[in-house]
């Protein structure tokens, strides 16, 4: 066992946590939404300072893990964002390019197998719903309130499980 795989886990969430969306809000916004506009910006979101600042100092006593609503055909650009941000390096969770549930229940089924063999200090995400669910589960949770609630992101977490 590494000295790694014994510190406990701090979990964040990318879009709208450490990642701006806002910019991006507009291909969500029609109907149908445009999934692949959508994505394709995330490369030139800003990141969070609040959010960015929780990650690095979270990294001083635990590993850093990613878990995000993006579909893994997206895992090459944010890797490459994490990096470019300064990030802790950290495993990045993904859904599969093909899941659609609800964000609530891909996060939390993540949540659980982590836990299965590692404490997890703290969850910090901008989902009130993943953050709900995650409480009753047990979990500790930081709600990353430092954007504006998007109405067309919650739809998309919850309603068409896309981020």
């Amino acid at each position: 066992m590494t000295a790694d795989s014994r510190r406990p886990l701090a979990v964040f969430d990318l879009d709208n946590t450490l990642a701006d969306t806002a910019h991006r809000q507009r291909f969500l916004e029609n109907k149908p939404r445009d999934w692949d506009g959508f994505f394709g910006a995330a490369p030139d979101d800003p990141p969070l300072a609040q959010g960015v600042a929780l990650a690095l100092e979270s990294a001083e006593e635990c590993e850093v893990v990613y878990l995000t609503g993006r579909p893994e055909r997206c895992r090459r650009d944010t890797l490459d964002w994490l990096a470019a941000q300064g990030l802790p390096e950290g495993r990045v969770f993904m859904r599969r390019n093909d899941d659609r549930r609800p964000a609530r229940r891909t996060k939390l089924e993540i949540l659980k197998r982590l836990a299965r063999d590692r404490d997890i200090r703290v969850l910090v995400d901008d989902d009130e719903l993943v953050c709900d669910d995650a409480e009753r589960a047990g979990f500790r949770v930081v709600r990353a309130r430092w954007t504006v609630p998007s109405a067309a992101l919650e739809a998309a977490q919850e309603g068409e499980g896309r981020t």
